[in-house]
């Protein structure tokens, strides 16, 4: 439940900054069984969020490990499931001794529980947010822990490239697509080295992420436009087109590095459409003196920002 409504909001805020978020190879992406996403990285946590807005099944998330040593991180990553991955670099940068081989074991864990019960999982192979064109070279973590499931009897158990590619990740009303190659299928791959499955992910990867020009237009993906949608949309776009406008203007001139726009505009336009919401409610209130009234008041200003946000693209 939680999942959904975190996933439901995360889609709406994306859209207060990218245009469009579309998904080809849609038909190669497993709608049940145990599956690893593998994905490359090139826009920091906004990555995650499209990942998760793409996929209509639940995908568990993981992280680096460092992130969890905020506490507001750290309460989010709890409700959401998210696993955190120690890299081999944050561990060195702590105290300088010798890396510990070992301390994945924990999250290792929790990832092949969940492929047990036939969950997906996200995995970024680079290890790191990368903003070059080329994939930096994939860590072996998520084909040691394929193997690792099929040892212990996981079947059916599919690892699945999944790349991205950003018209100007720093561009406000730039655009977004992901592309899904076929699977690898992990009951079927010869052979028990982490390094082999490495290269092979790496390949097919490599050849969806970052690459393919965006075309002028999308066909058949508008909404119906009944006169309500219509109307709901544009009361979504009146209400929160100054918050939405004012938050980005913000990102842009708080961002030192182009990965922080998107996730700048999300946080601060989270912030000021709450306080946009109190100030209309607060309003309504006075002049109604009704619970029911402000709560349906309410309503409309959520499906309008649902519809502001769909209207015109794939929900």
């Amino acid at each position: 439940m939680i999942y959904r409504a975190l996933r439901w909001v995360a889609g709406i805020m994306l859209h207060w900054f990218y245009s469009d978020i579309e998904l080809t190879g849609a038909e190669n992406v497993p709608s049940s069984g145990s599956l690893l996403v593998a994905v490359n990285h090139p826009n920091a946590l906004v990555d995650s969020l499209i990942v998760a807005w793409l996929i209509p099944r639940r995908v568990t998330m993981t992280a680096k490990a460092t992130l969890v040593e905020n506490p507001l991180i750290a309460l989010v990553f709890r409700m959401a499931g998210v696993v955190p991955l120690r890299r081999a670099k944050d561990e060195k940068a702590r105290d300088g001794a010798a890396v510990d081989r070992n301390r994945n074991d924990r999250s290792f864990r929790e990832i092949v529980d969940v492929l047990k019960g036939g969950g997906a999982v996200l995995i970024f192979p680079e290890g790191k947010s990368n903003s070059e064109e080329r994939l930096a070279p994939l860590k072996s973590g998520l084909a040691r822990v394929a193997l690792q499931a099929r040892r212990e009897g996981v079947k059916n158990l599919a690892i699945l490239p999944l790349g991205l590619t950003f018209e100007d990740k720093a561009a406000p009303g730039s655009r977004v697509r992901a592309q899904a190659t076929p699977p690898i299928l992990i009951d079927t791959w010869s052979g028990d080295d982490a390094r082999d499955l490495t290269i092979a992910v790496g390949t097919q990867l490599s050849s969806v992420a970052g690459v393919g020009e965006f075309r002028l237009l999308r066909e058949g993906v508008a909404a119906p436009q009944s006169s309500l949608v219509r109307v709901a949309a544009w009361w979504g776009a009146t209400a929160h087109q100054l918050p939405v406008r004012f938050a980005r203007q913000l990102a842009l001139w708080k961002s030192r590095n182009a990965d922080e726009p998107a996730m700048l505009t999300m946080l601060f336009g989270a912030a000021f459409i709450l306080a946009s919401y109190a100030i209309h409610l607060t309003i309504v209130g006075l002049l109604t003196r009704s619970l029911l009234v402000s709560a349906l008041y309410l309503t409309t200003l959520v499906y309008g920002a649902y519809w502001a946000a769909f209207a015109k693209h794939r929900r």
